[in-house]
This record gives C-alpha cells, sequence and structure tokens, in this order.
C-alpha cells in the first residue's frame, strides 16, 4: 500500500468472530489485562518476521510502520485512539486545531501548539514543519505518502529543499503559524496533514536526505535508542515530549523493543505459549493454520480481532485488448466465486465478502451488488452470455500476476476455478512477495490482471477511488491505478468531489461513486480481511485500530503490571 496491506512489519490476515472476542474490533473482557487500564512503565515487546520498510516517515507508507510512527514522530493532526470509526475521527496534534481554510479550500492555515520540542529539547516552530513537508518532494525521499506532491500549489517543478530550496506554496509568516497554497480545492486537507510527510525536522540543523532513516529526530513520547536492521529495535521515553501538548498517546511503557526476523509459525507458537518476555508481549495476526489453537478459555481471553479496513480485489487492466471491453469485465465479476476465494483465504473467520470497493470503515461507504450471484457463488451463465455479446463465444484467455505466497495463491486458484465454469482460461505469472507491487506498479510490466489490495489512508473515499481510478494517477511507476481506468467520467466526478468544501457531501459522494465505477467493471471487489491477534497475559489497553490496517494501537497498549 503505497497504502497497500501487504504490510511490511506484521502481517494481518485473520479473523474477527472468534467465540470470546466481540466483533467490530473489541478486545476480549477478561481479568488478564487486555482491557484492563495500562499502568506507566515497563518494556512491551513487539514480536515481527520483517522489519519495517523505513524509519524515515518521509519514505515509509503501510499499515505497520504507520502505527510505529505515531510513537516517535507528531504531525499537525492525526488519528484519534479508540475502536472503530472513534480512532479514524482526525484531531489535532502539533496543531492547536484542524486548521482554518479560506472560501474555496484552496489555503490552509495552521498554529502550532506552544511547549513542543524536538529529542534534543529545540522547540518546534512552522519552519521546521515546512521543512519536513520539502523534502517529501526529493527524488531520492518521494516514495511514500504523496498527498503533499498532489495537493500544494507548484509541485509540479518542486524537487524539494537540497535540490530547488525554498518551496513557496508554504508560508511561515511567525515560528508558530504555517499556510499551505494548494493547487486546487481540498475540504480534507486536516487528514491530509496528519500524513506522514508532515513530520517537522529541524530547519537548520543537519538534516540530510538519509540521515533520518539511519536515525530519526523524535518529536513524539519516544525516541531511538538503538536499531539494528533486520533484528531488533529499541525506543525509550523522549524526556522532551509533554503529555500536556498530545492528547493522544498515553505513553504507558518506558520502552518498547520490536524483535524482527521470525518465522510466522514461530511468532504463533511464542504468543500461544506465552511464556517469560512473551506475557510483556504484543505480534501481528495469527496464521490460518493456528485459528483451532486459539479456542482455549485462556487464548480467548487473550484474544482481540477487527477487520482491517482494506478491500482484496481483481484488478483489471483496461489498456489491455482482452479486458478494453466493459462487456468482458463485467462477464468476469459475474464470473467470480467469492465464496470460493473466502474459503481459500481461511474461511468467515478471516474474511467476508465484498461487494463495493469501499470497506464498512470507510465514511459514506454504500452498500450495493451490481454482480448478483446465488450466495455470491457467482454466475457462470451469466458471464457466459455477456462474453458471447462480446463477441467471445468461446470464452477468452488472459493472464494474471499474483505473489509467490500461500495464501495469495489460493485466492489466485480459486478466481482461476470459477472463472473456468465460464470458459475463461486464467494463466499465473507467479511474482515474489517483495518485488510484487513494483512489477505491478509499473505499467510497461503488467498483465491482463492482478490480485492486490488497499487500505485508505484516512476513512474516507478520497484516499481509496483517486488512486485506485483517477486516470491522472496513472504513473509509470509507482502505479497503483492498476487498472489503468482513464474514464472522462470518473474523472470529472472526482475533480468535483474533491472540489466540495463539505466533507459529509462529499463522503456521500465518494460511496456514490464506488457504484459508478463498478458499473464499468475495472476491478472485482473480493474480501475485506480480518484481523486476530493473541497478546501476552500482562498486556492491556489492547485493541484493533481501524486506522492501521487493524493493527493494535501501539499509542494506547501497555502493561497491566510491573514489578516494583
Amino acid at each position: 500500500m503505497k497504502k497497500r496491506y501487504a504490510v511490511l512489519g506484521i502481517a494481518l490476515t485473520a479473523a474477527l468472530a472468534l467465540t470470546g472476542c466481540t466483533a467490530g474490533g473489541s478486545t476480549a473482557q477478561n481479568g488478564n489485562g487486555v482491557s484492563g487500564e495500562p499502568v506507566k512503565g515497563g518494556t512491551l515487546h513487539v514480536l515481527q518476521n520483517a522489519d519495517f520498510s523505513h524509519l524515515d516517515p518521509t519514505m515509509g507508507f503501510d499499515g505497520g510502520v504507520n502505527n510505529m510512527y505515531r510513537l516517535i514522530y507528531r504531525t499537525l493532526t492525526t488519528q484519534s485512539t479508540g475502536e472503530g470509526a472513534e480512532g479514524t475521527e482526525m484531531v489535532p496534534d502539533l496543531a492547536t486545531d484542524l486548521g482554518t481554510p479560506n472560501a474555496d479550500a484552496t489555503e490552509w492555515t495552521f498554529t502550532l501548539k506552544d511547549d513542543i520540542f524536538f529529542e534534543d529539547g529545540s522547540p518546534i516552530t512552522s519552519a521546521d514543519v515546512k521543512f519536513g513537508v520539502e523534502r517529501a518532494f526529493d527524488p531520492a525521499l518521494a516514495i511514500g505518502s504523496p498527498y503533499a506532491r498532489i495537493l500544494l500549489a507548484g509541485a509540479d517543478d518542486y524537487q524539494g529543499p537540497y535540490i530547488s530550496g525554498d518551496m513557496p506554496a508554504i508560508q511561515t509568516p511567525d515560528d508558530k503559524t504555517i499556510v499551505f497554497s494548494l493547487s486546487k480545492p481540498f475540504a480534507d486537507f486536516a487528514s491530509a496533514v496528519g500524513q506522514n510527510v508532515f513530520v517537522p525536522f529541524p530547519a537548520d540543523g543537519d538534516v540530510t536526505a538519509t540521515s533520518v532513516d539511519q536515525q530519526p529526530i523524535a518529536s513524539g513520547p519516544y525516541r531511538v535508542e538503538s536499531y539494528q536492521r533486520g533484528s531488533e529495535l529499541v525506543l525509550v521515553r523522549n524526556e522532551h515530549w509533554d503529555p500536556k501538548t498530545d492528547e493522544v498517546r498515553k505513553a504507558y511503557p518506558d520502552s518498547f523493543v520490536w524483535t524482527f526476523g521470525l518465522d510466522s509459525s514461530t511468532v504463533d507458537e511464542r504468543m500461544i505459549a506465552g511464556q517469560g518476555d512473551d506475557k510483556d508481549a504484543i505480534a501481528g495476526s495469527v496464521q490460518a493454520a493456528s485459528i483451532p489453537r486459539i479456542q482455549t478459555d485462556e487464548i480467548k481471553e487473550r484474544t482481540i480481532s477487527g477487520i482491517q479496513g482494506c478491500t482484496t480485489y481483481l484488478g483489471l487492466n483496461t489498456t489491455k485488448e482482452v479486458m478494453s471491453d466493459p462487456l468482458v469485465r463485467q462477464a468476469i465479476s459475474y464470473a467470480v466465486d467469492k465464496v470460493s476465494v473466502q474459503s481459500g483465504t481461511g474461511g468467515t473467520l478471516l474474511a467476508d465478502v465484498a461487494n463495493t470497493m469501499l470497506p464498512p470503515t470507510v465514511a459514506g461507504q454504500t452498500e450495493f451488488n451490481l454482480y448478483q450471484s446465488d450466495d455470491d457463488k457467482g454466475d457462470p451463465e451469466k458471464a457466459k452470455s455477456l462474453l458471447t455479446e462480446a463477441g467471445y463465444p468461446d470464452g477468452i484467455e488472459f493472464t494474471m500476476d499474483i505473489r509467490n505466497q500461500p495464501k495469495m495463491q489460493a485466492q489466485a486458484e480459486a478466481v482461476q476455478q470459477s472463472l473456468a465454469k465460464a470458459g475463461i482460461t486464467v494463466n499465473f505469472n507467479l511474482i515474489d512477495t517483495s518485488t510484487y507491487y513494483e512489477v505491478i506498479g509499473t505499467t510497461t510490466q503488467q498483465n491482463d490482471a492482478a490480485i492486490t489490495g488497499w487500505c485508505p489512508d484516512w476513512a474516507t473515499g478520497a484516499t481509496f477511488l483517486p488512486p485506485l481510478f483517477e486516470g491522472s494517477q496513472i504513473y509509470e511507476k509507482g502505479n497503483s491505478n492498476i487498472a489503468q481506468l482513464n474514464d472522462p467520467g470518473v474523472n470529472s466526478r472526482i475533480t468535483e468531489i474533491n472540489a466540495m468544501t463539505d466533507v459529509d457531501e462529499a463522503n456521500k459522494a465518494w460511496g456514490a461513486l464506488d457504484e459508478q465505477i463498478l458499473e464499468l467493471a475495472p476491478a472485482v471487489p473480493l474480501l475485506f480481511e480480518k484481523t486476530v491477534m493473541v497478546v501476552g497475559s500482562n498486556i492491556a489497553g489492547a485493541y484493533s485500530h481501524a486506522g492501521f490496517s487493524g493493527g493494535i494501537d501501539y499509542v494506547s497498549v501497555g502493561l497491566a503490571s510491573v514489578p516494583e
């Protein structure tokens, strides 16, 4: 993900409706500390199979690392804490409020709080915020959140402070005030400035294009004490963080220790056993194979669950000859047996069937199903009829890009088998997981279709539908519009919605646009996948955060008790 949910730190694929857990991201209600109030102190351990993508927030852009960033970095605004919609509400962070727009929302002014500091004790000023945003335009760093590059005026010709110097679109009339000029109206800019590219860094310091990835400069409650790439990350308290200025971060533990490079089955074994330091540990979602082992009462008491807030889908490359006809794409949409795909993922405990692109966690999501079939098991006869109408009475053949990963291959095989019933032959192009998104995000390397997923950067359609379906967001590399849809009607509607100054009105419009897009069938929504996590018996304040791919919210979790 760029916001894709092949999360680089914690694999998030599992259950919501386990017996003993409540739905919607709730924590288990028990006496072992999962739901209790954490105490101050102690060390919280996090077990992961892979390291974070980047420590530089300008470069990192996935659910796992975004979650961790909030411990060491602050932005003008941020997502709140809590379960469900409560956690995805945008609230002030370094700024005193959610900003003041001009009449057409093309200029936004923010005022910084008092008593906000970097880890060395130097005050955070508007110039530092400006410099932090400018770094996001450097060609070597511009692989993270795109919203500064998309929204700020003059972005096309600007290449960051190291090459281009000052960016006129960001003005700092005094140390507390920062003004952003946008290239177009954007009513939800208060959410955009909560993205990682709005993290401040000392403008008059020695921050280079590479230094932050090696040694972050904290503005949040923790700083990096040590980091061994691929092995361990240790965070300790930042003594210059003032909790009076921060209503979001509770900062319960004295330190966080991540252990990387663990096999996923080893992580499951350790969390289920819950011995030693693992009593004070959390991890990502358990594997499907471990689901039967967490049904005991003791494990259920330490199990929390939630929906990822992401959509797994089959993207259809509309520039390919076989996919250029909407009738063909609609035939595929009818033919897919989504229940079979769900079963390949692990069943109802691990995923819900999806019929919309927008997931339930996104504001304005509207329920509809344009390609209905009995029990969502596909309608091959309807598909054959559409293929005949399109001039393919003998069916079609195409190549689908898939990841070299067991669950994703199971999903692909389910799609392949269901489409075969409609006379559609699917060939696989197997791609290594580490390079998958780079390959399908390069337009010249893309095949006819690909199974992938998307999570919103914040919980509105503005961060979901435009990246996936707006014609202006088709890029030669780093492309998220893998359907390569460039439809004038969709493009103009996106422009109209982005210009709306009423966020609630815009949210409703995104829900309607979801249906308009799927009428063209550039993608087949497949699943809304879920998470299920087993935590240590001494963990408190743990819940699934809808804004971070269903992962445990790091800024709220802590220990139930600490030795005297």
